[in-house]
């Protein structure tokens, strides 16, 4: 949906309402999504990747075509990705990268959780002082793993820049799930574009550190799969919080994301009547989900 007014936030808040079914935020609301999309049983299915040796494919930000709008934030441009950092809330209001099945299918390296500031950030970005004691993870925007094909991708995803303030129940349920997924979308489709970030047109929750680091309610991750022969697009909004809840039930579509967060998030990447057509629709349908991680979500992860 290119060329919207990009401040629309009454809109953004009735977006994040419609699609947080009978949670404890909104529970006066209900899902409008047509029960075909929200199906929640799919056959279980096999793990989709296994890393193994492969040349090396062309992992780099070399091109800026899908990435979206900055609003009050500062774009900065990594090597394996990108972001716009908001300095009123020292997170960034979206990180935006290209995952491939050449990736996944290389050997990961191992993870070393060396959490740095940004230098890139020239008004400073968050720093470790602020998470110690606060009782929230330093949650990942871009996974380390969806990086791990080498240790100086996997490194920048360990930049405060690319941190935020998450409950660990939902990161390590709920978010946990959604980006395990994700590498099994990206896998099976060849070639996917991810933004993620946290809600910043909603009241946070609070705020830690020195530095005043924004604690977000909610958090979005927007999925866009341009391969032929199905093009398609699938979005989430989901509270910083446990949950039982089916993945399924917090998808929605690209444009109530937009409408929530006032991004447009894929502007140069199609032509605007495919663009409308990808980001006004979804069904979850097109993209498989795994009712074992599921179970695992609610026998383990949950009780972490």
């Amino acid at each position: 949906m290119s060329k919207k007014n990009r401040f629309r936030t009454i809109a953004g808040i009735a977006a994040i309402g419609a699609v947080l079914v009978g949670t404890k935020y909104y529970p006066e609301l209900v899902n409008t999504t047509p029960s075909s999309t929200t199906k929640q049983v799919q056959p279980k299915q096999e793990q989709l990747y296994q890393p193994q040796e492969v040349p090396s494919p062309k992992d780099t930000l070399s091109s800026t075509n899908y990435l979206p709008t900055t609003n009050a934030g500062k774009l900065i441009q990594h090597k394996y990705f990108a972001l716009s950092y908001v300095e009123k809330y020292e997170v960034a209001e979206w990180v935006a990268y290209e995952l491939t099945r050449e990736q996944l299918k290389r050997n990961r390296v191992p993870r070393e959780d060396n959490f740095l500031p940004d230098d890139k950030v020239t008004t400073t970005s968050a720093d470790n002082y602020d998470y110690r004691g606060s009782g929230y993870d330093r949650g990942h925007l871009v996974p380390a793993a969806d990086r791990s094909f080498s240790r100086e991708a996997m490194n920048e995803t360990f930049l405060l820049s690319n941190i935020t303030p998450q409950e660990r129940a939902f990161n390590g349920g709920i978010w946990r799930e959604l980006e395990e997924l994700v590498r099994d979308w990206a896998y099976k489709f060849n070639t996917i574009y991810i933004a993620t970030g946290p809600v910043l047109s909603m009241p946070m929750k609070g705020e830690i550190g020195n530095n005043k680091v924004a604690v977000p309610e909610f958090f979005y991750k927007v999925i866009l799969d341009i391969a032929e022969p199905e093009l398609k697009g699938i979005a989430f909004i989901i509270p910083n919080d446990i949950s039982d809840k089916p993945l399924q039930e917090f998808a929605t579509s690209i444009d109530a994301v937009e409408k929530a967060t006032t991004i447009d998030f894929f502007p140069n990447l199609l032509d605007e009547k495919l663009e409308a057509k990808l980001e006004s629709t979804f069904n979850v349908q097109l993209w498989k989900f795994d009712p074992e991680k599921y179970k695992r979500r609610l026998e383990q992860w949950n009780k972490q």
